[in-house]
Parts: structure tokens; C-alpha cells; sequence
């Protein structure tokens, strides 16, 4: 295969921020009783939009204790975790290299929302390697694990989603980026990814996974 673009997700991928969400995450979910089995909920909710795990959180909390979600949880939560990601936020272990060494256009697909995206790229140094190309899934009718934010990418680069590559960390993106028709690298170095994440990244249809972003160029030549 020809490739004509590679697009990454963000979080997890390019910066620490999924170890950091959910360290506070699970912590503060279970101070209101609700106790999830690690592996479980990466797989439920890493690399969904916000609004989507809004309402998943407030739907389990319904059925296990009978009512939403305490009023003020959601807003504490953000507020928690921009906090910590504005004192923590890292790129990911070679994450600047490896994308620096890439000549083919790029772009990010991300299920963050567009001013924290552009902010996480910023603080990282890695925002002028993507600009005008990063896409959040705020402009698009449906989130990951729908494909439309990687066909958005896509078109905003101008290239066939079936010439473009995807590198993402969750079984969510990679289901995403192949429904839109491309194939996907997984990435499995972040510190939130479990000794499970890349079994299920290759049954959600990645067609190789990485555990370093020193690997990508090399994975890259292997499938194009």
C-alpha cells in the first residue's frame, strides 16, 4: 500500500494525558461508589469523546445506585484533571522524534475538544509539526468509535482515507479509523495501557502495534 498521509490521535499517543485521566479518573469514581475493573474501562472509555463518557458514567451510576450522577461530579472532574494535565502533561517517550521524522503529511484526530487539543499540542511542542491539520471530534456529528473523525482528517488533508495511516492506543480509535477505511498502527507505550492493550488492539483490527514511538518509522515502511 501507497501511503499518502499518517494521522495520530492525541491522547495517549502523543502526550501522557490518558495515564493522567485515569489515575484521577478512577479515583474519584470510586469515592462515589463506582469500581471498575481496570481493563474494563479502557476498553469502554478510553478515546471516547467527553460527552459520550458523561453519559456512560451516568448511566452506570443509574443502574448501580439507582440515580444519576451526583450533580457537581462531572464539573469537579474536569476541573481536576485540566489541573493536572496543565502541571503534568509530557510528550509521549519519543513521540517528537518520531513524528518530526515523518515527511508525509500529518494530522491529528482527536476526541478531545479542539481548545484543549490545541492547547496539549502546544504545551508539548508538537502543534506547528500539525497546523492547520487537527481535528476534533467537536466538529463532527458522531465520536470515535464512529469513523466520521478520521474521514473529517482525511478530507482535510485532501487524500483517500484508504491511503492513510492511523496510530492510536484504544480499541475505540482503531475501531474508528477502520471504519473509515484506513489501516491502523497501535500504540501501547503510554503509561495507562495494560499487559491486555495490544491483544486488543490487534482484534480491533490494527495491523501492528508498537510498545515505543521509536518503532513507527519502521512499522510505517512494513505496511506501506
Amino acid at each position: 500500500m501507497s501511503l499518502d498521509a499518517v494521522i495520530f490521535d492525541c491522547d495517549g499517543v502523543l502526550v501522557n494525558s490518558e495515564e493522567i485521566y485515569q489515575r484521577i479518573e478512577r479515583q474519584c469514581l470510586a469515592e462515589i461508589g463506582l469500581v471498575y475493573d481496570p481493563h474494563e474501562y479502557a476498553e469502554k472509555y478510553l478515546g471516547v469523546t467527553f460527552a459520550h463518557y458523561a453519559a456512560g458514567l451516568n448511566q452506570d451510576h443509574e443502574r448501580q445506585h439507582g440515580q444519576p450522577l451526583p450533580e457537581h461530579f462531572m464539573p469537579r472532574l474536569q476541573q481536576l484533571t485540566a489541573d493536572e494535565v496543565d502541571r503534568s502533561l509530557v510528550a509521549c517517550d519519543g513521540a517528537l522524534a518520531a513524528v518530526a521524522a515523518i515527511s508525509l503529511p500529518k494530522a491529528v484526530a482527536s476526541s478531545s475538544g479542539a481548545m484543549r487539543l490545541a492547547v496539549k499540542l502546544r504545551k508539548v511542542g508538537l502543534i506547528d509539526f500539525f497546523t492547520p491539520h487537527v481535528y476534533s471530534a467537536e466538529a463532527v456529528k458522531r465520536g470515535k468509535p464512529a469513523p466520521d473523525v478520521y474521514l473529517y482528517a482525511a478530507e482535510g488533508l485532501g487524500v483517500s482515507p484508504q491511503r492513510c495511516i492511523a496510530v492510536e492506543d484504544s480499541v475505540n480509535g482503531v475501531v474508528s479509523a477502520v471504519g473509515a477505511g484506513m489501516k491502523v498502527i497501535g500504540f501501547v507505550g503510554g503509561g495507562h495501557c495494560s499487559s491486555q492493550q495490544k491483544t486488543r488492539l490487534k482484534a480491533a483490527g490494527a495491523v501492528k502495534v508498537i510498545d515505543h514511538m521509536d518503532q513507527l518509522s519502521s512499522a510505517l515502511e512494513g505496511v506501506s
